[in-house]
């Protein structure tokens, strides 16, 4: 008898010992703040942050296994070291868009630097009852306004030295992710999953930020699965699956005064499926935006059955909401495709429309192989020269504003977004859109709800 409980008091202590231990070593796990399964976290989430980031040594908040709420959640640096927030439950935003009351996002990581977000968690937007009550920025002047704005899931300010792994974004209001402002982000390994009918569900947008890295990463969402607003520079997108969705874009830019120059981008190592684009470079027409966009390089990339695979839109203006009276002022230089092959949705697997105004320099087609519906795709050019090199389309008859339209996936309207620009604000808006659908998809699904506000970018 004595025996046994002897060794229960050496547990006991045990036990004991190893709180005293995860807490010295910076290990707040959200139970021990009121954090439950099945229940809110906000406030538990809230405290153990301040908790972390106060700590003088690296720390680290553990959400379980499970299921929680969490209301809209802001927290700030600096924190005095490392913070990292290992997330292995689900975590669910209000499902009514309401209950987020306007805001810009849903969770805000603010001015922090040496951050990382891990675990094999689930940040679920629960954005389905806000698609269907989506606004459309064409016609509707309340789009992205009051109760009519979408939260962003996850939104990355100012932040540095931050790693995003392992964790999945799933069936966000609005964008997955957005990154203003940021130095030397990383996303790898994460897995961003929404309906192709689901409007403006960006996977990774980001603006004015130096230093994005993602990598080894799946996406299929209802949007782009990677888009680039302006000021983005050294951006590398490896090893990364996209489909469904609206593929990997550079813009829409030049709709804005005080945009900033774009440069350094390269994607290497992709596979698109089924997406309504492929490698797509767009900027507006008779519009302010005067900037440079150099150093664009796309290469060993795989298109299976993609609607447009190559296009680069300088006379980008969807539903004609926008006047071609002038040419687009963004210089286009240095833009290479290199080692791209697969199937186009479409006979005109390349498509190059360059501004009148001020023509694109140092366009390069190298070894981009695609064919549609057996034969060879065509390449189609205006207001550029491009270098071809190996097995490559010859440019054969300018492309046009109407050749831009029917680029469009179903030679349907695209929607259109803005990209940041001007201010912090205006840099993380939500892009402009048009409805479409996709016309290889419209005898197997009912008619869609008109797709509005975003495509931001489409």
């Amino acid at each position: 008898m004595m025996k046994n409980l002897r060794i229960g008091i050496i547990f006991s202590f045990l036990y004991f010992l190893a709180d005293i231990v995860a807490a010295q070593s910076g290990v707040f796990d959200i139970s021990k703040f009121g954090g439950a399964p099945n229940g809110d976290i906000t406030q538990a989430f809230t405290t153990a942050w301040n908790e972390a980031c106060a700590s003088t040594t690296a720390a680290k908040i553990v959400i379980p296994a499970g299921t929680y709420k969490m209301g809209l959640l802001e927290v700030k640096g600096p924190c005095k070291a490392p913070v990292e927030v290992q997330v292995d439950g689900t975590i669910q935003a209000p499902g009514n868009n309401a209950d987020l009351k306007g805001a810009e996002q849903w969770i805000r990581f603010n001015d922090i630097d040496s951050l990382t977000i891990s675990g094999k968690g689930v940040f679920d937007g629960q954005g389905a009852a806000a698609w269907k009550g989506a606004s459309v920025a064409w016609k509707d002047k309340s789009h992205g306004k009051g109760s009519n704005k979408r939260a962003i899931s996850l939104y990355f300010a100012y932040c540095n030295n931050t790693m995003v792994t392992g964790v999945t974004s799933k069936d966000s209001k609005y964008f997955h992710f957005m990154v203003l402002g940021c130095n030397n982000i990383t996303f790898d390994a994460v897995k961003i999953i929404a309906p192709d009918e689901s409007p403006n569900t960006d996977g990774i947008h980001m603006g004015r930020s130096n230093g994005v890295t993602i990598i080894n990463t799946n996406i299929g969402t209802g949007d782009d699965c990677v888009s680039l607003g302006d000021g983005s520079k050294n951006v590398t997108v490896e090893n990364v699956n996209c489909g469904p969705g609206h593929g990997i874009s550079v813009g829409s830019l030049g709709k804005y005064p005080n945009e900033e120059n774009v440069a350094g981008f390269i994607v290497k190592n992709c596979t698109l499926t089924e997406t309504e684009n492929g490698v797509r470079i767009k900027t507006w027409p008779d519009t302010p935006g005067k900037i440079t966009v150099t150093d664009m390089h796309f290469e060993d990339i795989i298109m299976n059955n993609v609607m447009n695979p190559v296009i680069v839109d300088q006379e980008y203006c969807p539903w004609n909401q926008c006047s071609k009276k002038n040419p687009s002022k963004i210089k286009l230089s240095k833009v290479t495709f290199k080692n791209i092959k697969g199937t186009s949705g479409t006979s005109e697997g390349v498509i190059i429309i360059c501004s009148s105004g001020v023509p694109c320099d140092g366009v390069e087609l190298n070894n981009v192989d695609l064919t549609f519906n057996g034969a060879p795709a065509v390449a189609k050019c205006s207001n550029v020269k491009p270098i071809v090199t190996g097995k490559a389309p010859i440019c054969g008859a300018p492309a046009s504003a109407s050749t831009s339209t029917s680029a469009s996936p179903s030679a349907s309207p695209t929607s259109a977004s803005a990209s940041p620009s001007a201010s912090p604000d205006s840099a993380s808006a939500p892009k402009e859109s048009a409805p479409k659908e996709k016309k290889e998809k419209k005898e197997k699904k009912e008619e869609k709800e008109e797709k509005g506000e975003k495509e931001d970018d489409d």
